[in-house]
Order: C-alpha cells, then structure tokens, then sequence
C-alpha cells in the first residue's frame, strides 16, 4: 500500500512523501528514506528499495526536501543543515502521526544527510548508507565548473543531472562546516555501509571513510557492478532486502525495551501504551514476562496473546495437579504433558453445555502421560485432571470487579 502524505517543516514548509506500508499484519518497523542531491522521493532506486523493504514488513516513508519534487519551498534557499533538519522533521512527523522510525536509510549524499540527523532521532537503531560519502564537502565536486562564479558573484545556476538549479555561496559555506565524519565515530547505533565498487560519481573509498570511522556494530554490502544511481531495478532489490534482512536483528533487540511493570506483591500486574500496539508488560508477583497478539490480529507476535496465557495456566494447573497426585499415590509417572487449545464453538455443537444460543469458549486439553502406568491409573489421572483449581475456576461462577485507582 502507499499513501501520500503531507507535513510541515520546522520552517513552515510544507513537505510531501509516500508513506509504503506492508499490506497485512502490523509493520515490524518504520524507516525514513532520504534521496540523493537534487534528486526526488520518485528516484526509481528510492521506490525500489521502499517496495523491498515494504514486502519485508516494514514502513517506509520518502519525501522530497525543501524545494524539490512536491516539496514547497525554494530550493535556491537550502543548503545541507536543512537537509538534516528536514529529517529530523520527517522523524518527528514518523513519531507522531504512526510510530518513530527505528531505521534510517540515505543514498548519495541523502546517506551523508542521514549520518549526521541519527544523532538527533533517538530512535533510530540502524542507519544504513547508499553510494554516500563521508563528508557533504564532496558534493562540491559537481559545483567545479561553477564554484569559482558561485563564491565570487554569490549564486550561479548550474546544470546538474541535466536540469538547472541556482546554487548560492550560502550552500557551498554550509557543506565546508560540516564534519560529518567526526560525529560517525559517536553515533552509538548499528551502521550498514552498501557502495558499488565501480562507483563513479563517489568512490568507494568514501565507503571505507564511513567504515573506518565508526564503531561496531557495523558491516560493509558490496553492490558489486551497480552505478551510482543503482538504475538497475535488480541493484535496488537487492539491496533492500539485505538491507532488511540487516536492520532486523536490531530491531529485535528493542524487545527488552518494552517498560516492565511494576512489583506489587501478591499481585499480578499488567501495562502497556499505546504506542506498544499490543504489546504489555506482565509482573507476576516478581515474574517478569509479556504478552501480545499475533500478527493476524494486528500484533507483533511478541508474547502469547491473552487467551493464550489463559491455556497455559489451565495446562499449567493441570501438570501440576497430575504431578502432586502422582507423588501422593507414589504412581510410576515420570513425566506429564498438556496441550491446550481454546476455540470457540457453537453452543448447539456441545451436548454437555448449559447455554442453547450463541457461541461459548471452549478449552481442549490433550494429556500425555509418560510412565509405567495401568490403564486404570491413567483414566484416574484424567479424573483427576478435571479438578484442577483452575479448570473449577473455569467451571464455576466468577465475580469480576474494576476499579480506577485514585
């Protein structure tokens, strides 16, 4: 699915994008894409690798800076910081209106862009770079012709990609300021370095500078024989869905970062926000664990759903009731079992059920016994499975009351 999308920048800026999003089940997480230099969010590389990394589960925005494709704004008026304010801008639009993005992605000098905004997003994990190099100063290489006319008359329209643009000194100041590569040592985020080795328009020891400066963890992608504007649609593919692959076991590793509930003894508590989808944090009395819905039902397969926590204390009871009558009767079991399923069914289909109209929850438990056991021991132990406290608690009247807590 894409869906367009409009914001506004810090600067009053209108900015538009295309917002990909993975057709069933929840995103495993959200990227923000940031093109190349002059170029726009429609670069055929740009929707390639969003589509990649879209039929991997995960969102993708691209938009267009200030002052390109369907962006508002002058471009004459932009340099390289409003670049990365323009991201910072997208990240927070990301945080508010879906979820902040977990991955970021630049390609060109969209990448160089992309290393110095990840110090500003805090929630960004993973920062991938495409064909980008380690300095914005290296862009200026495309100014040779004109950079003399630019800082002696102050702006100068330049033919880039073959379409004109007016470059000001303002632009050419601002990408000298930049030491982008002094800051990738202090990132402190999982670093993707993709570059083609036959790169023309940056070489790839631009690729090394990146490496080389920052900290683990970080890998390097061949892109092998694609040019710099990865044209070919398999090149882009390609490295979407490595990057993917990539980015994923560090989206993972967020897991722990789900907010634990808190001890109250004697009780069990749950708690979640709503930026966590589904997601809760469970205190069982000073055992930690969580809970979750599958993906089919919007979740992130997390933790075991409610219903699911309801079969496992049914099956856990039940073990545990076997196991204690066993010792009691010193019964040769060596081992019990429980597989539990809850479904529901109509009450028309269950001859020993009360209810005539409608559908009630029913629990199937499977028992297996391992053991030296007669037959005649092993139906006892199934009678004796049915008196389980919990299964009486399923079976009984139950008084529920809520409260708010002042």
């Amino acid at each position: 699915m894409q869906e367009k999308v409009r914001f506004e920048s810090s600067s009053g800026v209108t900015l538009s994008g295309v917002l990909h999003t993975p057709d069933a089940g929840s995103p495993k997480a959200y990227a923000l894409f940031a093109h190349c230099f002059t170029c726009t969010k429609n670069i055929k590389a740009a929707f390639t690798i969003a589509e990649a990394l879209c039929a991997e589960g995960i969102t993708v925005l691209r938009f267009d800076f200030t002052g390109l494709g369907e962006s508002e704004g002058d471009f004459a008026d932009t340099h390289f910081s409003s670049n990365v304010q323009d991201l910072v801008d997208a990240a927070a639009f990301l945080k508010k209106e879906y979820h902040a993005p977990e991955i970021l992605v630049g390609h060109s000098l969209g990448g160089t862009a992309i290393l110095a905004a990840a110090h500003r997003i805090s929630s960004a994990v993973a920062v991938a770079t495409i064909g980008s190099p380690a300095d914005a100063a290296h862009v200026l290489h495309l100014l040779d012709d004109d950079l003399e006319t630019i800082e002696q008359q102050g702006e100068a329209c330049v033919s880039l990609a073959g379409r004109p643009f007016q470059i000001r000194k303002d632009f050419v100041d601002d990408v000298r300021s930049q030491s982008v590569r002094d800051g990738i040592r202090s990132l402190r985020k999982a670093l993707l370095v993709m570059h083609s080795p036959i790169d023309e328009l940056v070489p790839v020891e631009e690729a090394a500078r990146i490496y080389s400066s920052a900290m683990h963890p970080k890998s390097f992608i061949s892109l092998d024989n694609a040019d710099h504007l990865l044209s070919n649609e398999q090149d882009s593919r390609y490295a979407g869905h490595v990057l993917a692959a990539w980015a994923s076991r560090f989206i993972h590793d967020q897991d722990h970062e789900l907010e634990p509930a808190p001890f109250r003894p004697g009780k069990v508590v749950v708690s979640g926000k709503a930026e966590d989808i589904f997601q809760v944090a469970i205190n069982a009395d000073g055992h930690l664990s969580r809970g979750d819905e599958p993906e089919s039902y919007g979740g992130t397969n997390l933790g075991p759903s409610p219903y699911d926590l309801l079969s496992a204390a049914l099956g856990s009871c039940t073990v545990m009731t076997l196991n204690m009558y066993a010792r009691h009767k010193k019964l040769k079991l060596d081992s019990v079992r429980v597989d539990v399923q809850h479904g529901k069914i109509h009450a028309k289909d269950c001859m020993e059920c009360e209810s005539e109209n409608g559908k009630i929850d029913r629990f199937e438990s499977t028992i297996h016994l391992e053991g030296g056991l007669t037959g005649k021991q092993r139906e006892r132990l199934l009678q004796i499975a049915a008196r389980c406290p919990v299964h009486r608690t399923l079976h009984s009247e139950v008084n529920i009351t809520s409260k708010l807590e002042d």
